[in-house]
């Protein structure tokens, strides 16, 4: 997992073809910015800490930003074609977090710049293992995983509490406003990173179980 305030590199690396390794959701707690490593690190989280500095800097300021989540290794096989889609089921576990408002698995709101002819990623074999030679669609295809890396992004936005004074209204409805006081957050990006962690492990672990109950 990483954070970025714009985003999207690492994305178009999964995208293009970057190989998958075998392993499980790429996370390194060790790093201060749970980066898997320096790449993604160059990639976003520069400018995501960019922002939160220069937002700590200025009380009255409060920035969000998209946390990516990329998962490899994950077999091909898990999910659903329609109900429990596992893009749906991630979809909804990262809707679930506070403050997120947005999220895309794949090449997402991105796609509808392509034909179909370029957003299909074609698939091929080599030494009788299935694969397919871009992953615009993210590692999931038809609600099911293909074994591919999985991907997606999810959009977190500004805090609402900030050190400045907002026009709301009081309990008997007449205008007024209100200015935060204490101690909060100018972003949340650094704690959103473990959250979309956990849940993206939660998820993909019941459907682990899912898989092997049905399947053995």
């Amino acid at each position: 997992m990483h954070h970025s305030a714009g985003g999207g590199a690492a994305g178009a690396f999964f995208r293009n073809g970057g190989e998958a390794a075998a392993g499980a959701v790429l996370v390194d707690p060790g790093t201060p910015d749970h980066c898997q490593d320096g790449v993604a690190r160059r990639l976003g989280v520069g400018l995501a800490l960019q922002h939160h500095q220069a937002a700590a800097l200025a009380p009255d300021i409060a920035v969000g930003g998209i946390v990516e989540g990329i998962a490899r290794g994950v077999p091909a096989g898990w999910g659903e074609p329609v109900f429990d889609k596992l893009e749906a089921e991630l979809a909804k576990a990262m809707l679930s977090l506070p403050a997120c408002k947005g999220f895309e698995s794949g090449d997402g709101f991105g796609g509808i710049l392509l034909t179909g002819l370029e957003h299909n990623d074609a698939i091929r074999a080599k030494s009788k293992k299935v694969f397919t030679t871009t992953n615009r669609s993210g590692g999931i295809q038809g609600g099911i995983s293909n074994g591919e890396t999985i991907f997606f992004r999810t959009a977190f936005k500004p805090v609402a509490t900030v050190m400045h004074e907002q026009d709301t209204i009081s309990e008997k409805l007449e205008n007024t406003t209100l200015k935060g006081r204490g101690r909060h957050d100018p972003c949340v990006l650094p704690r959103a990173v473990p959250m979309v962690e956990a849940m993206t492990a939660l998820v993909l672990v019941d459907h682990a179980l899912r898989q092997r109950a049905q399947c053995g």
